[in-house]
């Protein structure tokens, strides 16, 4: 009797494993998604993959992914409302970018990322950016060279500009609520524009020349009070904002030499350890910052042979770089008053009873704080030549 009960449990589980099966003929793969504000409605823009021009067998030539746009009172609506444009329904599972217009932003982001945060149908692996001077639906619909799928590019840019430039940070949908509920840190997206000419940005005719006549890239991160956009930092802000929160994979600085000119290193190894103290009564963090490098390039006239030269980079390079976090800091406190670093959730980790007393002031409390930056640069090698040949060249 035990041993035909388990057989049959065995069973149902099969009886159930298809019940919400769907065929790929009957979905809209959508790979992009942008939110907009159109006066009193939200717009929704889905980029959705055309299956035969994908396919090499079949392909005509024509775009691989075709727009779909409704509008709504709820986000929610806007996709339902897509059905009476698109022959199949919209399918959000291989989502990879959704795009927050810049007016959409400023008014507050909460309302869109409810739905999609409850989509059971939605990974949560996609890159969340923001649209810097555009909306959402301009950005989607500029094609691109090297990836035939924007939404592709998008992803793979971001994620390579992320590791490699440190001016950008790629921030999902689980990252993004995460900091909107936490005490002590807002938020902040990369912000993505289009340079060029966008009219012609969604024509065939933007991929097939050596130049594309329009492009979308990435620069500046997009500066959040809870929900609503305030304000951007620059490139330069940007890569102490990533200092500042240990989001340095590698980068390069250009430094001034001892005399005149500019040296290049290259970061390989780094950590940025951030303590919360009180002090005085008063909150207090202090920020830490290990950095390994390379010479990258000279384009001055120094002896990387010599000790003291190397001890000169160093010095500078670290004199350098705190001035640019220091920058950061202040633009975050005295034009935004808003703390995208954490030093509230450093607070409440080294002193949780003082934070629990503080954390409703904690706007105020922020912008007058003290935070002591502290960098240490180690340099590890200078590259096969000692002197540029820039001064024979000169000579």
């Amino acid at each position: 009797m035990k041993r035909h009960m388990i057989v049959l449990l065995i069973l149902s589980l099969f009886l159930t494993g298809c019940w919400d099966k769907r065929e790929l003929n009957e979905l809209a793969i959508t790979v992009a998604m942008g939110i907009d504000k159109v006066e009193d409605e939200f717009q929704l823009t889905a980029q959705v993959v055309v299956p035969s021009e994908v396919s090499m067998k079949q392909s005509s030539g024509r775009s691989p992914v075709t727009l779909f746009q409704a509008k709504g009172e709820t986000v929610y609506e806007a996709l339902r409302k897509m059905t009476i444009s698109s022959p199949r329904k919209i399918y959000p599972g291989h989502l990879r970018m959704l795009v927050i217009g810049e007016e959409l932003a400023q008014e507050g982001i909460g309302e869109s990322l409810e739905l999609l945060s409850r989509d059971w149908e939605l990974r949560s692996d996609f890159y969340v950016v923001v649209a810097k001077d555009k909306t959402a639906a301009e950005i989607l619909n500029v094609s691109t060279p090297i990836e035939s799928i924007p939404a592709n590019k998008m992803f793979n840019t971001l994620k390579t500009s992320e590791n490699s430039w440190s001016a950008t940070k790629g921030i999902t949908l689980d990252d993004l609520i995460s900091d909107l509920i936490s005490d002590g840190q807002n938020p902040v997206l990369s912000g993505i524009y289009i340079t060029g000419n966008e009219e012609s940005g969604s024509s065939k005719q933007n991929v097939e020349s050596i130049t594309p006549s329009a492009q979308i890239l990435y620069d500046y991160l997009a500066v959040f009070n809870k929900d609503k956009l305030v304000g951007w930092l620059t490139e330069r802000e940007s890569i102490g904002y990533n200092y500042i929160t240990n989001s340095i994979k590698t980068t390069v600085t250009s430094v001034s030499c001892p005399e005149k000119g500019k040296a290049s290193i290259e970061v390989i190894q780094f950590k940025s350890d951030m303590k919360g103290k009180i002090n005085k009564g008063e909150p207090e963090v202090d920020v830490n910052i290990q950095v390994e490098g390379n010479v990258g390039s000279v384009e001055c006239h120094i002896n990387l042979k010599e000790p003291v030269t190397i001890e000169e980079l160093e010095k500078i390079y670290e004199k350098e770089v705190k001035e640019s976090i220091d920058q950061t800091i202040e633009t975050a406190q005295k034009q935004y008053k808003t703390d995208i670093f954490g030093f509230g959730q450093a607070i409440h980790r080294s002193n949780p009873k003082t934070w629990k007393k503080i954390k409703e002031q904690w706007d105020e409390k922020f912008t007058d704080m003290v935070v002591n930056v502290e960098v240490d640069l180690k340099l590890r090698r200078t590259g096969t030549v000692n002197k540029s040949f820039l001064k024979s060249l000169q000579e």
